[in-house]
């Protein structure tokens, strides 16, 4: 099974049929997928669920529905065992940007979390879930595949919100304040905190 989200909603990726209740069930290879974004967008649906027979061409057979976007991020810990976030769209953000080149993922996500924040010395610790949504740019919906690295970094010098990418906070939160910003995020970022 994997989600994508459209916003807040998830496209539920599953060989499973179940009871239509507050969702609504498709079969992946003939679902028009751009219908199943505005129903999401448009309605009290929680979720919608794509079904296939094969489990291992769901997410293969899914990504072909429209263009993909690679981008990596990092969940960076500092010394405090506090976590860097950034604030962009009046949502809560965890750094990440697009793949340039021939790049590494992990080159990828250490470069965007840097350029984002004006984080140093980065060292990645461990992969986390990589996740998926869908956003729309110039009147075109995409998959944003964001593949997550857990990060750690003694850096303490002065953070940097990389204002022409639309950030215009970046901090570190603790336990107490990172509960209060899960409140005003985004679902894939309250799945890997």
């Amino acid at each position: 099974m994997f989600k994508v989200f459209v916003g807040d909603k998830p496209i539920i990726l599953t060989t499973k049929v179940e009871q239509e209740t507050s969702f609504k069930n498709y079969l992946l290879e003939t679902v028009n997928i751009r219908k199943v974004i505005k129903e999401l967008n448009n309605s009290n649906l929680e979720s919608v669920r794509l079904i296939h027979k094969n489990p291992d061409k769901l997410l293969k057979k899914f990504l072909k529905k429209l263009p993909n976007v690679i981008a990596g991020g990092g969940k960076v810990f500092n010394e405090n065992k506090e976590i860097l976030f950034i604030y962009r769209n009046d949502k809560w953000d965890l750094p990440k940007g697009k793949i340039e080149g021939r790049e590494t993922i992990e080159t990828t996500a250490i470069r965007e979390v840097t350029e984002e924040t004006g984080v140093a010395g980065l060292e990645i610790v461990k992969p986390l879930e990589t996740t998926y949504h869908i956003f729309k740019r110039n009147g075109r919906y995409k998959i944003k595949i964001t593949y997550w690295f857990e990060m750690k970094t003694s850096f303490n010098g002065n953070l940097y919100a990389q204002e022409e990418e639309g950030i215009t906070k970046v901090e570190w939160l603790d336990s107490g304040r990172i509960q209060s910003a899960l409140e005003n995020s985004y679902a894939n970022i309250r799945a890997l905190i």
